[in-house]
C-alpha cells in the first residue's frame, strides 16, 4: 500500500489585523502538548506531576523528532516575554540555566528574558529576569497589564492551572497546540469541565513524521449552533 509522506513542517504566524487595538503591545500566545483525549499532564517525565496518582508523566516523549524541534524554536523566535505558572516554573528552573550555550534558541530566550510567575506560594525566585505576580489576588488583571507592554509575544508553555485561569478570563490570543497520538483516559486537561464555550478558527496545521498534529487556532466568538435535522412539512 502506497502511504503519503507526512506534510513537512512550516512554521506560520499570522499577521496582526487592522483589528488589533494596539499594534505594537504583546500577543497572549499559549503552547501546550496535549493526548488525543486533552490531557496535558505531564508530558515531559515520570516526575513532572504526579499529582492525582497519575502514572504516565513521560507520554510525549517517544514523539520528538525534528519537525517537532522545528516548531517550537520557530515559537521561541517570537517569545518577548514569558507567562509560567508556578510549577512549570520550577520544572524550567531546574533545567535552562545549566543550558548555557548562548546558541541554543530555546535556553538563550528563557534564560534571558522577562519571566513572570503568578504566585501564592513562591516568596522569592532566583532565575535570571522573574518577576513574582498575583500578589493583588487579581492574576488575571495582572496579566491583562502585561499584555499592553511593548513587545511580540507573551508566551505561555504547559501550566495548566494558569491555563485555566487565562480560559476562563477570554485573554488567550493564540492557541499553539501538539496532539500526540495517543489517550490516557485520566489527567488533567486543558479544558476541564465547566470552562466556558468559545468558537475557535484554525490558522495553521501540519503534521509531523511521528504522528504529532501541530495546529494553530485563534478566538472566534461564540460558538454557533445549528441542526442537520430534516426540515418538517
Amino acid at each position: 500500500m502506497n502511504h503519503a509522506a507526512p506534510a513537512r513542517l512550516t512554521v506560520t504566524r499570522p499577521e496582526r489585523g487592522p483589528d488589533d487595538a494596539k499594534e505594537n503591545t504583546m500577543r497572549l500566545t499559549l503552547h501546550t502538548f496535549l493526548t488525543l483525549d486533552g490531557v496535558m499532564q505531564a508530558p515531559g517525565g515520570p516526575e513532572e506531576d504526579r499529582d492525582g496518582g497519575f502514572a504516565y508523566g513521560g507520554w510525549s516523549f517517544p514523539f520528538g523528532d525534528q519537525d517537532f524541534g522545528a516548531a517550537v524554536t520557530g515559537w521561541f523566535e517570537h517569545a518577548s516575554a514569558f507567562l509560567l505558572g508556578r510549577r512549570t516554573y520550577e520544572i524550567f528552573a531546574g533545567h535552562w540555566p545549566r543550558v548555557t550555550d548562548p546558541a541554543d534558541p530555546i535556553a538563550s530566550k528563557l534564560n534571558a528574558l522577562p519571566k513572570y510567575v503568578p504566585t501564592a506560594t513562591l516568596t522569592a525566585a532566583d532565575w535570571n529576569n522573574t518577576t513574582l505576580i498575583g500578589g493583588s489576588g487579581d492574576v488575571a488583571a495582572e496579566v491583562a497589564k502585561l499584555k499592553e507592554q511593548p513587545g511580540d509575544e507573551l508566551q505561555v508553555h504547559g501550566s495548566s492551572a494558569l491555563a485555566h485561569t487565562l480560559i476562563e478570563h477570554d485573554l488567550i490570543d493564540e492557541y499553539r497546540l501538539l496532539y500526540f497520538p495517543v489517550h490516557l483516559g485520566t489527567g488533567k486537561k486543558l479544558f476541564r469541565d465547566g470552562a466556558p464555550s468559545a468558537a475557535l478558527r484554525l490558522v495553521s496545521a501540519t503534521t509531523t513524521s511521528t504522528g504529532v498534529i501541530i495546529a494553530t487556532y485563534q478566538p472566534a466568538g461564540q460558538v454557533e449552533l445549528g441542526s442537520y435535522a430534516l426540515d418538517q412539512d
